[in-house]
C-alpha cells in the first residue's frame, strides 16, 4: 500500500519495474559471472498512460567506489534490455533504474505533428526549454553544443526546418546523457553478482593420490614423484591437478587394504582420517615431504600449466589434535564416549565427524577458516570440498565469503552427492562449482533431460555443474560393463555438456574392476599405495589429449549454458551443438550411447539459428580423424561404430568462412 507521506515533494514514481534478470532467490543470492563476461541484464518497464520512458543499468564491481551506468534499450512487450562487461574477480552488484523520458515523448509528438503537416510552434517552444534544463548537468562541450543547436532551431526559417534540428541525432543523444530524472524509479536494493576468474567456467580436472604416483611397491611416494607426473597430466590437457587429503593419516582403528576393519603392518590408512601426532589440517603427511616440497610442487605446476587444488575433508581421526585440545568441537555420547561417523550400515570408526553448532561453535568456524588461509598462503586457489552438505550451509556461506575478502579469485568446489535442493542450496551459498549427478546418466533421455536442466534454466545463474565421469569413491556401473568405448564416448560426454569437466586418474587407462555388486574400486588407492602403469595397453591417454586440445582451440566448448540439443532419429545417439554468440565457431557432437552396437541416424540440425542458409553448402571437419564432409540442409547422416568412433566431434564451417586448409577430404 502507498503512503501518503505529505511531506514528500513529488508524488511516486509512475514507472514500474518488474522481473528482473540476473538475480537468484530475488537477491538473497549472487548470480554467477566470470571475468570478460557480457552480464546482460532485463527487466520489465512501465508506466500508465501514453508517455515513454528511460532505463540504465547502473553497476559497480569489487573494490570501485563509483558506480557505472550504461543505457538499457526497449523490446517487445516492455521488456527492456542492458549490458555491462564484468572486468574484475570477486563481488559486484547492479540495479536498473527507469523514469519519464520527457525529451523522447517531446520529439515522439513532434515527428507526428511535423508528419502531419500541423503548426507546431508550441511543441518548439516546449523542446527548447527540455535542452535549456539540461545545461546545468551538462558538460562545458555538450552545453555549447546544444546551445548552438537551439539557437539555430529558434532563427530558423521555418518550422520544419527548426523541427529537423530539434530532432537530430547529436541534440538526442545529449540530452539523453544528461537528462532530468525526475519522477525515476529503482530498486529497493542492488542485485548482487559475484564474478569468478575464467577457470570457474572453463578448467579440465585430473584427480589423484599424491602418495600412488611413484614407482616403487609398498611405500608412499612423494611430492617429488608428483612433480615427476606434471609432463604428463600436461599432454593430456589438464589444467587443475586434485588431490586427496595430503595431511598426517591417524592410526587408531585404521582401516586395512578393501576397507578392512583391521589394518596390516604397512597399510597407510585412509586419507580421509586426517590427524595423528604429526599434526592436523594445517600439515603434511611426512611420507609425502614438507611445506618446502610442496611449495616447489606447487610452483612447478604452474610451470606446466597446472593449479593445485586440496581436498577439504572437515573431519577427524580418533588421533587429531583437536580431539584432545578442543573435544567440545565433536558430538559426545550420553556415555561420555565421542560419537564416529556412520552411514548405515556402514561404520566409520577411525573418522570423528565435527559438530559445527557446539556451544563453541565460533571457535571451530575460526579454526577452519585458519586451515583454509595456511593453503591460500602456500598458493592454492582451489579446493574440493569433501561432503559439504553435512557441514551447515550457513557455514559455508560465511566461510567462502570470509576467504572472498582476501582473496576473491579462490574457487570452491561442492562435492556434495545429495537432494537436489539441498546441492542448489550450497551453490547459492558460494560454491563456484558442483559436483553433478552426470555419473549416473546414462541413457539419452537421462542426459538431455539433466544437461538442459542444468543449462538452460534458472540453474545457470548459480550452478556450474562440473561433470565427473567417475571419483575415487564412484565406478559407475556404465564404465564397469562397456569397456573401453564407454570410457571414450562418457568423457567426450562430461568434456563438451559442460564447460568443466574431470576424470580420476585411471580413468584413462580404463580401469574398471569393482569390488562385486558395487559401484567402488576393487583395490582402491584410498586403502593401499599403488604403483600405475600409465602406458599400459588400452590406455585412451592420446585420445583425452586431443579431446582437451579441441577444448582449448575451441571458444564453443568453453562455455557453459550455449547446449543446445537436436533431433536424432535413434534413441542410442545423441546430438547437440555449441557455438559462440555470433556464430564464428560451432561445434557439432554426437554420441553413441550404446558401447554394444553400431548405430545409424539421420538428424536434424539447427542450420538456421546457427547463420546457415537452407541453401548454403558448409563443411564439418571431425576432429578426432579429420574426415572433412560437406554438407548443405539441416538434414545430415552419420554413422558410430563404438569399436571405431563412439563420439565425433565436427567442426561446422559456413563456405563462406572455409580456408583452404580445411578440407581434408
Amino acid at each position: 500500500m502507498i503512503d501518503l507521506d505529505h511531506t514528500r515533494e513529488a508524488p511516486p514514481s509512475s514507472v514500474q519495474i518488474e522481473d528482473v534478470t540476473p538475480s537468484v532467490n530475488c537477491g538473497r543470492y549472487p548470480a554467477k559471472r566470470e571475468v570478460g563476461d557480457t552480464v546482460e541484464v532485463s527487466a520489465d518497464l512501465f508506466r500508465d498512460g501514453h508517455d515513454l520512458i528511460a532505463a540504465v543499468v547502473q553497476y559497480h564491481q569489487n573494490g570501485e567506489q563509483v558506480w557505472h551506468e550504461t543505457p538499457m534499450r526497449r523490446g517487445d512487450n516492455d521488456r527492456w534490455y542492458g549490458e555491462f562487461h564484468a572486468t574484475v574477480i570477486g563481488p559486484a552488484e547492479f540495479s536498473v533504474l527507469a523514469y519519464p523520458d520527457r525529451f523522447e515523448t517531446w520529439r515522439d509528438e513532434l515527428t507526428k505533428k511535423v508528419a502531419a503537416a500541423l503548426d507546431v510552434s508550441s511543441e518548439l517552444q516546449e523542446g527548447f526549454h527540455i535542452v535549456e534544463e539540461t545545461f546545468s548537468r551538462a558538460s562545458d562541450p555538450d552545453t555549447e553544443a546544444m546551445k548552438e543547436i537551439v539557437n539555430r532551431a529558434r532563427t530558423a526559417s521555418d518550422q520544419r526546418r527548426a523541427a529537423e534540428l530539434m530532432l537530430g541525432s547529436d541534440l538526442q543523444e545529449m540530452v539523453r546523457i544528461n537528462a532530468n530524472r525526475q519522477g525515476a524509479a529503482t530498486l529497493d536494493k542492488p542485485l548482487p553478482l559475484y564474478i569468478d576468474r575464467v577457470a570457474a567456467r572453463f578448467s579440465a580436472w585430473y584427480e589423484l593420490f599424491p602418495r600412488s604416483s611413484g614407482t616403487r611397491e609398498g611405500v608412499s611416494a612423494t611430492f617429488q614423484d608428483v612433480i615427476a607426473q606434471l609432463p604428463r597430466v600436461e599432454e593430456m590437457g589438464f589444467n587443475v591437478l586434485y588431490f586427496t587429503p595430503i595431511h598426517p593419516i591417524g592410526t587408531t582403528k585404521r582401516k586395512g587394504r578393501n576397507n578392512t576393519l583391521i589394518a596390516e603392518p604397512g597399510d597407510p590408512g585412509v586419507p580421509y582420517a586426517i590427524g595423528s601426532q604429526d599434526g592436523g589440517h594445517d600439515a603434511i603427511e611426512p611420507g609425502l615431504g614438507t611445506f618446502e616440497d610442496f611449495d616447489e610442487l606447487v610452483a612447478a605446476a604452474a610451470k606446466h600449466g597446472l593449479e593445485i587444488a586440496l581436498d577439504l575433508a572437515l573431519q577427524a581421526s580418533p588421533d587429531h589434535p583437536w580431539v584432545k585440545e578442543h573435544p567440545e568441537w565433536f558430538f559426545i555420547r550420553p556415555d561420555g564416549t565421542m560419537k564416529y561417523a556412520e552411514n548405515p550400515p556402514k561404520k566409520y570408526e577411525d573418522i570423528y565427524p565435527l559438530n559445527f553448532g557446539s556451544s563453541d561453535w565460533q571457535s571451530l568456524w575460526n579454526e577452519v577458516y585458519r586451515v583454509v588461509m595456511v593453503w591460500v598462503n602456500h598458493g592454492v586457489r582451489t579446493f574440493r570440498v569433501d561432503n559439504p552438505h553435512t557441514k551447515p550451509t550457513a557455514f559455508w556461506e560465511w566461510l567462502i565469503a570470509k576467504v572472498h575478502e582476501s582473496h576473491p579469485d579462490v574457487i570452491f568446489l561442492s562435492e556434495a552427492f545429495t537432494r537436489p535442493k539441498v546441492m542448489k542450496a550450497l551453490a547459492k551459498a558460494g560454491f563456484a562449482q558442483s559436483y553433478t549427478y552426470f555419473t549416473w546418466r546414462n541413457f539419452k533421455h537421462e542426459l538431455v533431460e539433466y544437461a538442459q536442466e542444468l543449462t538452460q534454466t534458472e540453474m545457470k545463474e548459480f550452478f556450474r555443474g562440473n561433470f565427473f565421469t567417475n571419483t575415487h569413491d564412484i565406478l559407475p556401473m556404465v564404465l564397469q560393463q562397456g569397456g573401453r568405448p564407454t570410457f571414450q564416448a562418457r568423457v567426450v560426454l562430461a568434456a563438451t555438456l559442460s564447460s568443466v569437466y574431470g576424470i580420476y586418474s585411471g580413468y584413462e587407462l580404463c580401469e574398471n574392476t569393482p569390488v562385486p555388486g558395487k559401484e567402488e574400486y576393487l583395490h582402491s588407492e584410498k586403502y593401499e599405495y599403488k604403483v600405475w602403469d600409465w602406458d599400459r595397453p588400452g590406455n585412451i591417454s592420446e585420445y583425452i589429449s586431443r579431446l582437451n586440445a579441441m577444448r582449448r582451440e575451441h571458444p564453443a566448448l568453453q562455455e557453459y549454458d550455449n547446449l543446445e540439443f537436436f533431433e536424432v532419429q535413434n534413441e542410442n545417439l545423441i546430438g547437440y551443438v555449441k557455438s559462440t554468440p555470433d556464430n564464428s565457431d560451432i561445434v557439432l557432437v554426437m554420441v553413441n550411447v550404446n558401447p554394444f552396437e553400431v548405430h545409424d541416424a539421420w538428424f536434424n540440425i539447427p542450420t538456421h539459428a546457427l547463420g546457415i542458409a537452407d541453401d548454403q553448402q558448409y563443411i564439418a571437419r571431425e576432429l578426432f580423424s579429420d574426415q572433412t564432409f560437406s554438407w548443405t540442409g539441416s538434414w545430415q547422416h552419420l554413422r558410430l561404430d563404438p569399436l571405431v568412433n563412439p563420439a565425433m566431434i565436427l567442426h561446422i564451417k559456413p563456405w563462406r568462412h572455409v580456408d583452404f586448409v580445411d578440407l581434408q577430404f
